[in-house]
Formats: structure tokens, sequence, C-alpha cells
């Protein structure tokens, strides 16, 4: 029932006609939920000014709409609106060492352009949607030091070319799912400081050939793992760290 619920919709959202005007909106949908703006960044964001002016807001000269948004180390205070999901043509979206909090809405899972994913050190929790898998350019996912819970969802095996998964320091729990063996291009795993327990599937890296670091340290796994990580035919030459927990 929730997935259905899910595709109504993402399928009833997905076919709302989207403009800069709705770009403009989204942002400053965004704007009226930050309630502390210490350094006074988004002081320009108003309907008086160019969105090609906004701090943080890149736009393509092509489409002319909104294609990225870098709030980084803006020190921002507030929640995401569900309005951010008509951000249509965002390819690039950093949140980084902000205090962002809450769930993460449904809408945002319209953002089927991208390619970075940087919610990094803020507050969100609830679970890690698994809308996430709705992504299939994302190729950059780093969500470490918040308070997400529940855990990996398979559906984000769907992301193939994602390169990076970085979910450090959360509250994520249960077993690896063995889905993420199918995350071919997979270079740079980061799961630690989480919850996660049960023994790690033997063969989730086996087509996992390009992955270079993985980081599994001060979880709940049992049963062994240095033989997994022995099947990688370049290990030595790798960066590894073990999961003794």
């Amino acid at each position: 029932m929730s997935m259905l619920l899910l595709n109504l919709a993402v399928s009833f959202s997905t076919r709302t006609r989207t403009n800069m005007h709705t770009d403009q909106a989204a942002l400053l949908a965004l704007k009226a939920r930050v309630i502390s703006d210490p350094y006074k960044l988004l002081i320009n964001w108003s309907s008086a000014t160019s969105v090609y002016n906004w701090v943080g807001v890149t736009c393509g000269s092509r489409h002319r709409r909104v294609t990225a948004l870098n709030l980084t180390d803006m020190n921002l205070s507030g929640t995401v609106p569900p309005n951010m999901g008509n951000l249509s043509f965002l390819s690039w979206l950093d949140m980084t060492n902000n205090d962002f909090r809450g769930l993460l809405a449904v809408q945002l899972s319209n953002l089927h352009r991208l390619k970075f994913i940087s919610m990094f050190n803020n507050s969100f929790s609830g679970e890690i949607s698994s809308w996430f898998g709705y992504f299939p350019k994302l190729r950059y996912l780093y969500l470490s030091f918040n308070n997400f819970t529940g855990q990996i969802p398979k559906a984000l095996s769907n992301c193939k070319k994602i390169e990076i998964i970085a979910m450090v320091s959360n509250a994520i729990k249960v077993n690896l799912p063995k889905e993420m063996g199918n995350l071919t291009k997979l270079q740079f795993l980061d799961l630690q400081d989480n919850l996660i327990q049960g023994q790690i599937p033997s063969d989730i890296f086996d087509r996992m050939s390009r992955l270079q670091q993985i980081y599994l340290d001060i979880n709940r796994f049992d049963g062994e793992i240095s033989m997994i990580l022995f099947k990688f035919k370049e290990l030595s030459r790798r960066k590894k760290r073990g999961s003794e927990n």
C-alpha cells in the first residue's frame, strides 16, 4: 500500500508543467521554511531579483531553469518543503553543513536529473525512503551525520551509475540488502557508525569490481568478513578497513 501511494504521488506530481516561475516559487517556499539565516545569505532571494542572481543558485543557459543549488556552509536552519520537487532540471543539490531537519518529502523523487546529492551534517530524520532509487543519473550520495533511521532501501540498487555512497553516523539498522551488489560502478562505500546488523551477504561484493574503499566500522555485524573482502582482485592496492565491532 505504501509503495502504491508513493507511485501515485510521483505520477500526479510529474504531470505538473514546470518553468522558471515554478523554480522561483519552489526556492521561495524553501526560504520561507528557513527559520535561521545568520549570515543573511538568502536576503536577495526575492521576486524583485532575478533568480539568476540568487546566492547559491545556478541556472542553465539552454533551458533557463535552475540546475544547481549549493547551500554549503550557510548555517541555515529549517525544513525542506514539498515544492522542492518542482525543480525538475536540478542536477546538483548540496545542503552540506547546515541544520535542516525533519522528514524528506516524497515530492523530491521528481528530481530525476539529480547526479549529486549531499545532505551531509544536518538533522534530517525518518527512514531513507525507497524513492532514492528514482534517480537514474545519481552518481554521488552523501547522507552522513544526520538522524536517518530504518534500513538502506533495496531500491537504491536502481541507481546504476552511483559511484559514492556515504551514510556515516546515522541510526540505520537491519541487514545490508543483497541488492546493493547490483551497484557495479560503486567505488566508495562508507557506512560507519550505524546500527547495521546481521551477516554481510557472501556475494554482495562479487560484481563491485570498481570498489576501492569500504568502511563498515562501528556497526553490529556478525560472522566473518575477511574472506569477503579478499574477493577484490586488487585489494592489496586499495585503502581498506575492516569491521571489527
